[in-house]
């Protein structure tokens, strides 16, 4: 992930400065461990302040409202005590080339400062630290103790002071290309190296442009470069010192991060949305695969040890099924007593119906009647066994049935693509905790997430009619007993897990065979039976959908249905096999 350099903080400066000087500080929320958002009211908008000091992801710029959860956390309650009512003023650096930033709150434009807010943009050791007029720390995202720093401690209390200075060489606008490139040519390394031994204040991501501009690689030498290079690669470094300057900037999408000095066709309007369009995905491309991969390894367990749990009960099932043979050798036993001897180990005996000979174990210490009630006894206790095994087999069947449905609603979404991918494996993170299969106090029910809404997969049959795909478990009920109409159908694979699939038609309009096999198809990609050639798939009319009483989430019977055979094959072969961006439907 790409850190926010100094470049890019003072292009955040310019725009914030432009267009969110002075604001009124309305609301103060945080919305994790590491990111507070400010609302600001200007006199022609009003907007979200993002300032994080995530260690990876440290930046602050304009972004989204913050979802509607509770806020338990301290530092954003101290923040809103102290500057709720008051106006931010002032965005400046604290020292030139520092990634730290001052804002300045006063009760009023033109007012003394009263308050200062420093957010320090420093990869690991970033942190966000409300002082007093009087210099004196208020409150801080992150405390440092003296024994984890003993040359810059920050705690409640004590007098705040500044981050180390940077030491080195800095750019300089009036410096003079001869000079420059006899700093760079110094020490004989790489170009990239170069740039970072001669000067302080840069970043992975400026040289990269600078040389990316300049039509070079950053692996070149740099006693390489010829009279030509040189003169581009100076021209670019001007062209960057005086972006600084004047402060104009552009922004723009890379393959592996963004820039604030190139424009392609990429970019963004702005530097606020380039930022919170970067982050956003990248946090959220982290956030998914740690939930795929903890809801994938907390699946793969429950499975396991269910389905050891039922072959157990099957095989105690098989051993219950011998009842009537036990009872049968102990109804012969008692017939045939008179034919038994004393010491003796089996009998053999003929069957009542059959004829056959039957050979009966027994137990020389006891006569043939109590050898016969020992058969009885264990008759009846496998009987018993029978009786007692059986619906719980049936219980784990059903919670096996369950699993496979969420693991199979897992295993379908296994890149992000957007933002609507980790909502869906958050809602199955919610129904697994919901259902008791995972823990987390920190867990609320509904949290940021309407319950009318769902974010479908979409597509469109050879005819034009939407055929709608569930992403889990609460999309599926959501599609099968909320958005489904008397004129729809619905699709799902025969006895194999999957995702319910809707055939969104209108009153009057007939799908067409082709518009059936393309919904078949669909249902039979979205299942866990993805890879094979041909699956099975039933569709019905949303009025033959039943949910059973105490039927777990995405569970559901039906009658009335068609078989159709889909081909999951003809979507998975196509250039293109992943599902198109998904759509907001409000149900």
């Amino acid at each position: 992930m790409q850190p926010v350099d100094f470049t890019t903080l003072m292009a955040v400066c310019a725009e914030l400065r432009s267009d969110w000087l002075p604001a009124r500080c309305e609301q103060v929320v945080q919305r994790d461990r590491t990111t507070i958002c400010i609302a600001l009211r200007t006199i022609q908008q009003r907007g979200w302040l993002t300032i994080s000091w995530h260690p990876q992801a440290a930046r602050l710029h304009m972004d989204n409202p913050p979802p509607r959860v509770p806020d338990t956390f301290t530092f954003s309650q101290q923040l809103k005590h102290q500057l709720n009512g008051f106006a931010l003023t002032e965005i400046k650096p604290v020292a030139p080339w520092e990634r730290a930033l001052d804002l300045g709150f006063a009760r009023r434009p033109g007012d003394p400062i009263q308050w200062h807010l420093y957010v320090e943009v420093m990869g690991k050791y970033s942190n966000v630290v409300l002082v007093n007029a009087h210099n004196q720390i208020v409150t801080a995202a992150h405390q440092v103790s003296e024994s984890q720093s003993s040359v810059r401690p920050i705690s409640t209390g004590s007098t705040y002071v500044l981050p180390p200075a940077i030491v080195g060489s800095f750019p300089n606008l009036e410096e003079s290309q001869q000079r420059w490139q006899e700093r760079i040519l110094l020490i004989p390394t790489t170009l990239k190296q170069a740039f970072f031994k001669a000067y302080s204040g840069l970043s992975s991501a400026l040289v990269r442009d600078l040389v990316y501009q300049a039509g070079l690689d950053l692996g070149q030498p740099v006693d390489s470069l010829t009279a030509a290079d040189w003169e581009r690669l100076f021209a670019q470094w001007q062209s960057w010192l005086w972006c600084l300057k004047s402060e104009t900037f552009q922004s723009s999408f890379f393959d592996r991060g963004y820039s604030v000095l190139v424009q392609t066709e990429s970019g963004t309007e702005t530097v606020q949305a380039l930022l919170r369009e970067y982050y956003t995905n990248q946090l959220n491309q982290q956030a998914f695969d740690r939930l795929n991969n903890q809801l994938t390894q907390r699946l793969k367990t429950l499975l396991k040890k269910l389905r050891q749990k039922e072959n157990t009960f099957l095989a105690r099932l098989e051993q219950a099924v011998q009842a009537d043979d036990y009872r049968q050798q102990a109804d012969l036993l008692m017939a045939y007593s008179y034919q038994w001897q004393p010491g003796m180990d089996s009998i053999r005996l003929e069957d009542f119906e059959t004829g056959a000979e039957v050979t009966i174990p027994l137990s020389p210490e006891k006569n043939a009647i109590q050898n016969a009630q020992a058969l009885y006894k264990r008759h009846q206790k496998l009987k018993r066994s029978r009786q007692a095994i059986t619906p719980l087999l049936e219980a784990v069947q059903s919670e096996v049935a369950y699993l496979e449905q969420v693991d199979a609603a897992v295993k379908q979404t296994v890149q992000y693509e957007s933002e609507a991918d980790l909502v869906a494996l958050q809602e199955i993170r919610d129904e697994l905790i919901q259902q008791g299969y995972l823990e987390d106090p920190t867990y609320r029910p509904g949290q940021g997430r309407s319950d009318d809404s769902l974010n479908v997969r979409k597509f469109l049959t050879p005819s034009g009619f939407d055929v709608w795909v569930g992403r889990n478990n609460r999309q599926n009920d959501l599609l099968t007993f909320q958005a489904a109409t008397d004129y729809d159908l619905w699709f799902h694979t025969q006895e194999i897990p999957g995702s319910h699939v809707l055939l969104r038609l209108d009153a009057g309009q007939v799908p067409t065979d082709e518009d059936l096999q393309f919904t078949a198809d669909v249902a039979a990609y979205f299942s866990r039976a993805r890879q094979a050639d041909q699956v099975p798939v039933v569709y019905t009319q949303p009025r033959y959908l039943f949910k059973p009483k105490g039927a777990l989430p995405g569970m559901v019977t039906y009658t009335h249905e068609t078989v159709l055979w889909g081909q999951p094959t003809t979507l998975r072969d196509q250039s293109h096999p992943s599902p198109p961006a998904p759509v907001l439907v409000n149900t």
